[in-house]
């Protein structure tokens, strides 16, 4: 029968040299380059509750239903019925599937009590049952859960040896790509400790508990012929199915936009260049309880949704309820955006799941809702579900998937009372694009809330304090009164402001007061110049006066001797001199 082209992983690394079948399960194609090795069998092993019989089951499915590839589950533990019930949550429809002759389900009773070890010891009768179902769906895949129950009764390792080399040769001259489900073994990845040697693919599936805190996690142990991510993948079982985070794909190669948005608050955007953040930067808002980091949080994803944009909140303290009525009294309403559907939450105590499983499910929120912003109030307590270092891993690989995804991140940080700010954000910090600190500014009996833009990449931003109020009305930002004695706010601010008012108030009178003496005097000035001025005139006028006396006397005068001359004339017929001395017989000089 002629083999099915196999399907290769639209991303990834890609091998060319080895054919490779998608498995369908998302985040596994991508770790595996390709999926698994087509034709060859794949032991996946794992303690109780790992998810091993899911992992193949969806394996199995999606073939089926994905990739035009039928397939056959053949269980050694579990009954059909008891299979497909199991599956159904995660939204398989079996019998479905086995009704249109894509799935054939089968279950193999082996009771071990019933197996004597006597004589050779071969699988020939499992092998033409199963190449019987093979045959009659004409699969391309095949399930065998688990393989301890073939050999629970077998002490001779020689022949157990022998007869898993044979069925793993069996399955691929049958050119059938398997799934072979173990258990984990005490010291080794299998209980017989063979089984990992002949098979060419071997995934481990671990559930692990760390502090009453389980984890998933997935490793590729081995894989023949292929490149692989040899990390620990957390994975994630819930009513989707069977998901993985591939890691090590996130890397430092995502675009940068140079589009600004608003953060909400006006004299915030002023802070900032007077246009907000990036989109598709991470911002971290810290500082000590109570100063206002979820307000501002919940004032941006609301500013967000009232463009028409979609906003996703992790809340990891309150439910959303209680965000709700809380947001009311400073006039942020997120109930409107809730019932629009441009904004939900996923609020979970942080000791829910580890630190994988909630980045996981994380990746899972954003493929379905799509947001184009993203709140995670508090990623402090993200350490309550493993170690500091752990949580910043973690963070690290969330704002790696958010920035290529170009979704604009806000993350609040508690900073402990006492602690100093460098040394409790220092581990994070340098991944966040922009950086407001909250602190508490205490004078005189008062506490106050104070906000400052600690870093903002690629924009001028101010360095200036301003007091964070909260009011009825909303988040205002002042201007922090900076004097001798260092910044002032609340009550301390309005009584220096009253202060300052009083002095500018004496400082106005005292300027008015000299300018009203100054008016007197150019007044009285302007008196003096007039009387100056009349009393020029008066002595002008009398001069004048005086003058023209003159000139009237001696007109007169003249006159007078001009009559004098003409009397003498007569008197002896001679003439007599006439001027002004003349007429002046007291003077000495006579003409």
């Amino acid at each position: 029968m002629k083999r099915k082209q196999t399907h290769h992983a639209p991303t990834g690394p890609v091998s060319t040299s080895l054919p490779k079948t998608l498995t369908g399960i998302a985040g596994l194609d991508e770790i595996t380059g390709g999926g698994l090795p087509t034709g060859r069998p794949t032991l996946v092993c794992g303690g109780a509750g790992s998810g091993k019989t899911l992992f193949a089951m969806e394996f199995l499915v999606r073939g089926a239903t994905q990739f035009g590839e039928p397939g056959v589950f053949m269980s050694f533990e579990e009954r059909a019925e008891e299979l497909i019930a199991n599956v159904a949550s995660l939204g398989f429809n079996l019998p479905a599937l086995i009704k249109r002759r894509k799935v054939v389900l089968q279950h193999v009773l082996i009771e071990r009590e019933q197996i004597e070890e006597a004589g050779e010891y071969d699988l020939e009768g499992l092998f033409i049952r199963l190449g019987h179902a093979i045959d009659s769906v004409g699969a391309k895949r095949v399930v065998l859960d688990t393989i301890e129950a073939l050999f629970a009764g077998l002490s001779n390792m020689a022949i157990l040896r022998s007869e898993l080399v044979r069925l793993f040769r069996w399955l691929k001259d049958r050119g059938v790509t398997t799934i072979i489900t173990t258990e984990r073994g005490d010291g080794a990845l299998t209980r017989h400790g063979l089984e990992e040697y002949v098979s060419d693919c071997v995934i481990l599936l671990d559930h692990r508990v760390h502090e009453q805190v389980s984890t998933r996690k997935l490793r590729i142990v081995k894989y023949r012929g292929s490149a692989h991510g040899t990390n620990e993948y957390p994975f994630l079982i819930d009513e989707k199915g069977f998901s993985v985070l591939p890691l090590t794909s996130l890397g430092l190669g995502h675009d940068c936009s140079a589009e600004r948005i608003s953060t909400g608050i006006l004299r915030l955007d002023a802070m900032l260049g007077d246009k907000g953040f990036y989109r598709g930067s991470s911002i971290l808002v810290s500082g000590t309880p109570g100063t206002g980091k979820t307000t501002i949080a919940n004032q941006f994803i609301a500013a967000a949704c009232g463009r028409g944009e979609r906003g996703l909140s992790f809340a990891f303290e309150e439910s959303p309820a209680q965000i709700h009525r809380n947001m009311k009294s400073v006039d942020i309403d997120l109930e409107t955006h809730v019932r629009k559907g441009n904004l939900r939450y996923h609020a979970s105590r942080p000791t829910l799941h580890g630190l994988e499983q909630h980045l996981v499910q994380m990746h899972r929120l954003f493929d379905e809702f799509k947001p184009t912003v993203v709140v995670v109030d508090p990623i402090s307590n993200l350490q309550a579900a493993g170690t500091a270092a752990d949580a910043s891993a973690v963070l690290l690989r969330l704002i790696d998937f958010l920035k290529s995804r170009c979704v604009t991140a806000l993350f609040t940080h508690l900073t402990p009372f006492g602690g100093t700010m460098e040394r409790s954000e220092s581990e994070i910090s340098s991944l966040m694009d922009t950086w407001l600190f909250m602190r508490d500014l205490e004078i005189n009996g008062e506490r106050n809330r104070g906000l400052y833009v600690l870093k903002s990449r690629g924009m001028a931003h101010s360095n200036q304090i301003r007091e964070f109020v909260l009011t009825a009305n909303g988040i205002d930002l002042l201007d922090a009164y900076a004097g001798p004695g260092g910044v002032l706010t609340g009550s301390s601010r309005i009584a220096q402001e009253a202060l300052d008012q009083i002095d500018a108030q004496s400082r106005a009178q005292d300027l008015e007061r000299k300018q009203r003496n100054l008016e007197g005097k150019r007044r009285a000035l302007e008196a003096q110049i007039v009387a100056l001025r009349a009393g020029f005139e008066n002595e002008g006028e009398e001069l004048l006066h005086v003058i023209q006396e003159s000139q009237a006397d001696q007109r007169q005068g003249l006159e007078t001797r001009r009559a004098m001359a003409t009397s003498r004339k007569q008197d002896n017929g001679h003439p007599v001199a006439v001027g002004i001395l003349a007429a002046a017989p007291t003077s000495p000089r006579r003409a």
